[in-house]
């Protein structure tokens, strides 16, 4: 894969819950789930959408949830596992408007429950990506992919899905940006 000769049809779109927005004091849950970069909390998927963004001059979307998630991580675990249980789908704050403007989506997320989280679901189902490359992304804490390529290969049958996705462990953020820069390299998406 090449990168577009118009780096602006490029989206970079993720779904990411730190789990804390101070970066002062952070209990374990806290650290696992977020990142801190000059001071401000980022979650872990969320830091590494922005390190993609940087690389590959593509726009951001953050996907959200229409009820905000709370930040406590039982309770978060808790909802989690009750949406996956349900095959829930949550409501989300908002569309992408604009999607047919791009060709390329990175699509990024973490791992809950060994699986997508259900607000990406949501995500899928609720956009056309016939026809765009779709990159997947996740960062996990100690699962892997777990099997959510597959997942996302099958929901976007029309879509060329990159199988060489990216994934991180929380306990490797400090080294998210060299990872990922590696890995742009690789799929031949880096800014040269």
């Amino acid at each position: 894969m090449t990168p577009p000769e118009d780096e602006s049809r490029i989206l970079v779109a993720y779904f990411s819950v730190p789990e804390t927005d101070s970066p002062d004091d952070m209990s374990e849950d806290e650290e696992n789930s977020a990142h801190v970069v000059e001071g401000r909390v980022l979650g872990n998927t969320q830091y590494v959408a922005q390190i993609i963004s940087q690389r590959t001059g593509a726009e951001g979307f953050r996907i959200e949830t229409a009820e905000q998630l709370p930040l406590d991580h039982d309770t978060l675990e808790d909802i989690a596992l009750e949406q996956q249980e349900a095959d829930a789908r949550p409501k989300l704050k908002s569309p992408i408007q604009n999607l047919s403007d791009y060709d390329t989506v990175f699509v990024g997320y973490p791992i809950w429950w060994y699986e997508l989280p259900m607000p990406m679901h949501t995500f899928f189902e609720g956009h056309v990506f016939s026809g765009k490359n779709v990159i997947p992304f996740s960062t996990h804490g100690g699962n892997g992919l777990s099997g959510t390529v597959e997942t996302i290969t099958e929901t976007l049958s029309d879509s060329a899905v990159v199988g060489n996705a990216f994934t991180i462990s929380r306990d490797d953020m400090d080294d998210a940006e060299s990872e990922v820069v590696a890995w742009l390299e690789r799929i031949g998406m880096a800014r040269t």
